[in-house]
Parts: C-alpha cells; sequence; structure tokens
C-alpha cells in the first residue's frame, strides 16, 4: 500500500481526498500546516505528498522549498491559484505537478500515476555494491540490508548524492532538522558514529569514503 501525506489547512479538504484515495489503495496521513508536514517527513517515508499552497504561517510554496532540501518525494500541488506565474513557481520550487482546485477524481489520480511514473528508479544510487534506496528507504551491501534511523539514513544519502563536498554539521542540521532547531553539531557526530558503525558491521568499507574534515564536518569520497 502506497502512502501519501496530505497538506491542508481545510479538514473537509483532507477528508475528501482520503475519501478519493483510500479505496485505490492509498493510505492517507492528514498534517493541517507545513510545520507538521516537514516534522512528519523527516522521521517517516511517504510515496508523495499532496500540498495545498494557500495555508497561514507556512504557504505550500515554502513548505514545498523546505522539502526539498532533504528529500526527492514527489510533490503535487493542489491550490485554487491556477494562474500560469502561480504554476511556473511551484514548479521551479520543485513540486512535480500542480493541480487547480476544484479538481476532478479522474484527472487526480492520472496525475498522481503520471508522477510516479516520472519518477520511478530516479532515486537509486549504488556505490562499490553499498545501495541507497530513497524509494525504499533502504540502504543495502551486497543484498543485506543495513538497518538505519530516518536521521542516519539522511545523512548518508546527502553525503551519497555529493561525492567530494564537504558538509559542515550546521548545513548537514538544517537540511535534516531543518533551519528552526535546537539540534547541536555533537548531534551529527553522534549519528555519523552509529552509521559508520552499523556499515562497518555489514563489511563495506565505511571508513575509507565517509571521511572526517577536522573543524568543518564530513565528506564522502
Amino acid at each position: 500500500m502506497r502512502k501519501v501525506l496530505l497538506v491542508d489547512d481545510e479538514r473537509r479538504m483532507l477528508d475528501l481526498l482520503s475519501i478519493y484515495l483510500t479505496p485505490v489503495s492509498f493510505s492517507c496521513i492528514k498534517v493541517t500546516n507545513g510545520n507538521e508536514a516537514i516534522d512528519y517527513l523527516q522521521d517517516h517515508q511517504v510515496d508523495l505528498v499532496l500540498l495545498d499552497v494557500m495555508m497561514p504561517k507556512m504557504d505550500g510554496w515554502e513548505t514545498c522549498q523546505q522539502i526539498r532540501e532533504f528529500s526527492s518525494v514527489p510533490i503535487i500541488m493542489l491550490t485554487a491559484r491556477d494562474e500560469k506565474q502561480d504554476v511556473i513557481k511551484g514548479l521551479k520550487l520543485g513540486a512535480d505537478d500542480y493541480v487547480a482546485k476544484p479538481f476532478d477524481e479522474g484527472e487526480l489520480m492520472a496525475r498522481i500515476e503520471a508522477v510516479f511514473r516520472r519518477t520511478r528508479h530516479l532515486s537509486r544510487i549504488e556505490f562499490n555494491e553499498l545501495i541507497w534506496d530513497e524509494d525504499e528507504r533502504e540502504v543495502s551491501f551486497r543484498g543485506k540490508k543495513i538497518l538505519l534511523t530516518p536521521k542516519e539514513f539522511s545523512i548518508i544519502g546527502i553525503l551519497i548524492n555529493n561525492i567530494n563536498r564537504v558538509f559542515s554539521r550546521e548545513q548537514l542540521i538544517e537540511k535534516i532538522w531543518g533551519f528552526e532547531t535546537d539540534t547541536e553539531g555533537r548531534t551529527i557526530d553522534s549519528h555519523v558514529r552509529n552509521l559508520r558503525e552499523k556499515i562497518r558491521q555489514a563489511g563495506f568499507p565505511i571508513d575509507d569514503h565517509l571521511q572526517t574534515v577536522w573543524g568543518v564536518g564530513y565528506k564522502w569520497i
């Protein structure tokens, strides 16, 4: 069963989307603002985000932009704003599609399937038999799964997707926890230490590739 995160400040719209999606084998998680959506995505895997634009405090555009800092999960914007410039803005910020309200149920389902076809198999990286698979939310080595926490998975994902690029502890915190957090650099160090140990135990020479840049942060080589 595929899991979809519904983000809309109107409960009635959340319920309507759930009525459409549940009968076709979607598990629906409902949140009413962008902060809740980001918090959920940092700790849980979903297959799709349906994101409203016009929300108080943090609108859908800002929410989309922040999600894209740590995840490539497919995002479809759902909004009453269908002016061309709004569509372009949403797509530039990282949305995969844009559907105007009120929408037809059949069109919405067709667009969801089209997004899945376009984004399938685009988030799997293999490095010397170590496989990082965002769709499955798994890391494996020579066919054996390595059990990582969501934060550990995100850290290695950022690094392995940006070979030879140095990320400071502050950059990793912003990408994984967001801008408004009290998380400190030593938390990153703790996650990296646990990550190294788990992958080392699986037999992959992690210390040859995940390297500490003293006084700065980490990089993958």
